[in-house]
């Protein structure tokens, strides 16, 4: 069984398609040890609790520098015994020792078709207001691993998600969340807890 760690942000629209995905079985061989946020307020503290799963709030606020928060994060998480950690809408920059100890065990969703309009910046609605603002077609989002950069680490997979006339940044953001974000995630989990890809040259193969 796949332990997991979920680091969030903010509402946890993501962690939810998680959760349901192993609650209807589209996730298997998975369940999620703890929902940690680096802010109190974030209602997907409450959707961990409302379901059974211990939920935590580490906060950058509470520690003198970054880098004694750096090691509380990665001892809390280690505490857990958990074989992936799951950005699910994190805002945290992940640090270099986490990348260490979990390599190719950190996976996020990014809003976008990685390579474009990600990295320093590229996060929340900022990324819709980009693709927006170049007049693209198509986006979508992209589930990779994590390394040392932004946005830099092994894709694992990729949806689009058609760019409407009139569409605004919320709704644009809504309409890649509902058919790619919540689509992609449950599914990456899915292959990496039955063992079903492996990274191989820096890049995603299935096994």
């Amino acid at each position: 069984m796949l332990k997991m760690a979920v680091l969030v942000s903010g509402g946890g629209t993501n962690l939810q398609a998680i959760i349901d995905s192993i609650t209807n079985g589209t996730i298997t061989n998975a369940e999620i040890s703890v929902v940690i946020s680096n802010n109190a307020n974030a209602y997907a503290l409450e959707r961990a609790r409302k379901h059974g799963i211990e939920a935590r709030c580490i906060s950058p606020k509470e520690y003198e520098t970054r880098e004694a928060f750096n090691k509380a994060l990665l001892a809390a998480i280690q505490s857990y015994g958990v074989d992936l950690v799951v950005l699910a809408g994190c805002l945290v920059v992940i640090p270099e020792i986490m990348v260490k100890a979990y390599p190719n065990r950190i996976i996020n969703i990014h809003p976008a078709l990685i390579p474009s309009f990600c990295g320093t910046g590229y996060y929340g609605l900022k990324v819709h207001e980009g693709v927006l603002k170049r007049g693209v077609k198509v986006t979508g989002a992209t589930v990779h691993f994590v390394d040392e950069g932004t946005d830099t680490g092994p894709i694992i997979l990729q949806k689009a998600v058609e760019v409407k006339e009139g569409d605004t940044p919320e709704i644009l953001q809504r309409r890649v969340m509902e058919e790619a974000e919540w689509v992609i995630m449950p599914k990456a989990i899915d292959l990496i807890a039955n063992d079903k890809i492996e990274v191989v040259d820096g890049l995603v193969r299935s096994r």
